[in-house]
């Protein structure tokens, strides 16, 4: 890759992020009578239903909190973000058990809470930055009960709270991988003191329970020893949530400089891109079967939004860390098919759902699943992972002008 294509592509990345993305959301989200933010909106920004998400609050107040401690100290970014947070203290909490709500009514009257705390976690991340762009320590002590409770309600949930019997028990990838990703944005945010312990623990589980060398695949859901359900959910494979999970290792191996994480994240990378990449059609598809037998969720050959940023993220992160040029080719293949279909040129933004052509299955820019966190990190990421071999690059030719060798 050429410093020429890293320059343009960080300039995408960066101007993207800052003049189209969040303007977005600031501009169309923000709910300036009830505080937080609003994203279920259609394709021209408009509000299709002014419930809010809880996941959404925490995810957006994480985002202005990242800009404002990496970025600059933009004062309209930390009021809504404080505002944000605000909201979730008032409304995001049940007081009859201390576990936050998934979805409330505007006005943040609660309507149904998930089985799982990822609200718990996004709520943490969010807590972590204010941390650190406010210098208040309640913040961080906060943001450290709500990773607490994310965790021991996934590991010990409370009985009767079980979504299915235990006649055929089995476990997720999604609790382990998000619980690196938390515990990676503490350990930056406020240097949480356990965050390398519970990064190990997560990653030893997905590497003993998930990663499947016999098969070459990464697995969804398995039973609670590891082993494969011949059933529809064993079976079905996703292959943009095992990339994510590859690329939170990538990067864990990246900050240690441990060689041994970044060869597991490029293996499940690697495998993943084989299972998921369309090759009639392009792009990422969001269900794969593991054994070819029929996927069966009827949206299984959609493309939606959130898989192709994290694609790009750890195609241009294996890039960075190897050299390779696979990883060039696979980064320029998804940035492309994704940058070709999904950004609205007009309106700004991009849309969450395509068919497996590429065509647009839905006009809504948001709604309790899709916000401001998977487009603009993949955007604020990129932008970094740019500027870092830029960088890089500038370093060696100094380096070869001083007569030295580069590195």
């Amino acid at each position: 890759m050429t410093p020429e294509r890293l320059c343009e592509l960080r300039d995408t990345y960066r101007s993207g992020l800052l003049q189209d993305v969040l303007p977005f959301w600031l501009r169309h989200a923000v709910d300036h009578e009830f505080g937080g933010i609003m994203t279920c909106v259609d394709a021209d920004g408009s509000n299709v239903d002014t419930d809010k998400g809880i996941w959404q609050q925490g995810r957006f107040a994480w985002l202005l909190g990242e800009l404002i401690n990496r970025v600059e100290p933009n004062e309209m970014w930390r009021t809504i973000a404080l505002q944000t947070l605000d909201f979730l203290r008032k409304f995001g909490t049940d007081a009859t058990d201390g576990r936050m709500w998934f979805h409330v009514t505007r006005d943040g009257r609660p309507i149904r809470k998930r089985r799982y705390a990822f609200s718990e976690s996004f709520a943490a991340i969010a807590l972590g930055e204010a941390a650190q762009f406010t210098g208040d320590p309640a913040f961080a002590r906060k943001a450290l009960d709500c990773f607490q409770q994310f965790v021991q309600h996934n590991l010990h949930p409370p009985a009767g709270l079980a979504k299915f019997t235990d006649v055929r028990p089995t476990r997720g990838i999604g609790f382990p991988m998000i619980t690196i990703a938390t515990a990676q944005e503490l350990r930056s945010s406020i240097g949480m003191p356990d965050a390398d312990a519970w990064i190990d623990r997560s990653i030893q589980m997905i590497r003993q329970y998930f990663v499947k060398p016999e098969l070459q695949c990464v697995m969804e859901t398995v039973a609670a020893d590891g082993s494969i359900l011949d059933h529809f959910d064993g079976r079905t494979l996703n292959p943009g949530h095992a990339i994510e999970g590859a690329w939170f290792i990538l990067a864990e191996g990246k900050y240690r400089q441990d060689a041994r994480l970044i060869d597991l994240g490029l293996q499940m990378l690697d495998w993943m891109w084989e299972k998921g990449w369309d090759q009639e059609h392009g792009g990422l598809l969001y269900f794969a079967s593991l054994d070819g037998k029929p996927v069966q969720e009827y949206w299984h050959e959609m493309k939606f939004w959130w898989p192709h940023n994290e694609l790009i993220i750890a195609t241009l992160l294996a890039y960075q860390l190897t050299g390779d040029a696979k990883y060039f080719e696979r980064h320029a293949l998804a940035h492309q098919w994704a940058y070709d279909h999904f950004p609205d040129p007009e309106q700004g933004e991009w849309f969450g759902y395509l068919r497996r052509d590429g065509s647009r299955s839905s006009s809504l820019k948001g709604n309790l699943w899709k916000g401001p966190f998977h487009l603009p990190r993949m955007q604020l990421i990129c932008w970094q992972l740019c500027d870092e071999m830029l960088s890089s690059t500038d370093q060696d030719s100094s380096s070869a002008r001083d007569g030295a060798p580069a590195s």
